[in-house]
């Protein structure tokens, strides 16, 4: 009996012994098995990183814009542009030089980094002065020598016009606002002399300053929206130092800032 019992030990021992064998055979394999699937879930994931980390420069360098170019100007603009630079006369705000003469808006952030440049419409009147009282007057009352953009340097805000119009105040008291172009009156063909190679046509308003509605919308008023900003307009038929006498200034502070 004992003798029976010790074989049958035995023969336990010997099964476990090669059940362990084929566990340990099969161990490896299932472990190779696995292995190739962990590793392309592995890679899966690494592609995704390098996919969103890609798409995150993409969008880091479209950020990044490269400074525009003043491009050339008239005497009294680029006399006008360098003053305001070198005295910094704008403060902290943004602002935008309107040269009447060549119907042309300039518009430049508070760092004095330029933005872009649009023609404008402007009052149909020659002349640099409002005639006194005429932002009392209604318009049909307003005759065309009386319809004119004045010169000078005005610290624009933005507020409400007529029909609860929101406008960029340029000048309130005398009703001189600077805003996008109206197309109300079809027959003044507004947006065409906007678009015109030539400021020729670009007198049509009572005073007011209209320009294209895309670079309102998209770039003038995101710059005034807060604080508002500095509108310096060039003059008509008086010179450039009697609207803005510290201009004669301009040699000696460029002077004193490049020592």
């Amino acid at each position: 009996m004992m003798i029976k019992v010790s074989g049958l030990s035995s023969l336990v021992r010997r099964t476990s012994m090669v059940a362990g064998l084929a566990l340990a055979l099969i161990a490896p394999q299932a472990s190779s098995a696995a292995t190739p699937n962990g590793a392309s879930a592995h890679k899966a994931a690494s592609a995704r990183k390098v996919k969103v980390s890609t798409r995150s420069h993409a969008k880091a360098a479209k950020r990044v814009e490269a400074p525009l170019l003043l491009p050339p100007q008239s005497e009294p603009a680029s006399r006008l542009i360098a003053w305001v630079a070198v005295e910094h006369d704008n403060g902290n705000l943004p602002y935008a030089v309107i040269d009447k003469q060549a119907a042309s808006l300039l518009l430049f952030n508070a760092k004095g980094e330029f933005v872009g440049q649009a023609p404008v419409l402007l009052g149909i009147g020659i002349g640099d002065d409002s005639s006194p009282g005429v932002g009392a007057k209604d318009l049909a009352d307003i005759g065309p020598a009386e319809r004119t953009t004045p010169a000078g340097r005005f610290v624009a805000k933005f507020g409400r016009a007529f029909g609860r119009q929101r406008v960029l105040w340029v000048d309130y008291a005398n009703s001189v606002a600077l805003h996008a172009v109206i197309t109300t009156h079809k027959s003044e063909h507004r947006v065409e002399r906007l678009l015109s190679p030539t400021p020729d046509d670009n007198r049509i308003s009572f005073g007011c300053i209209n320009v294209g509605t895309k670079f309102y919308t998209g770039k003038l008023s995101p710059l005034f929206q807060r604080k508002g900003g500095v509108v310096y307009i060039l003059p008509d038929t008086k010179t450039l130092d009697d609207v803005f006498p510290r201009v004669r200034l301009l040699p000696y502070v460029s002077a004193a800032a490049a020592s």
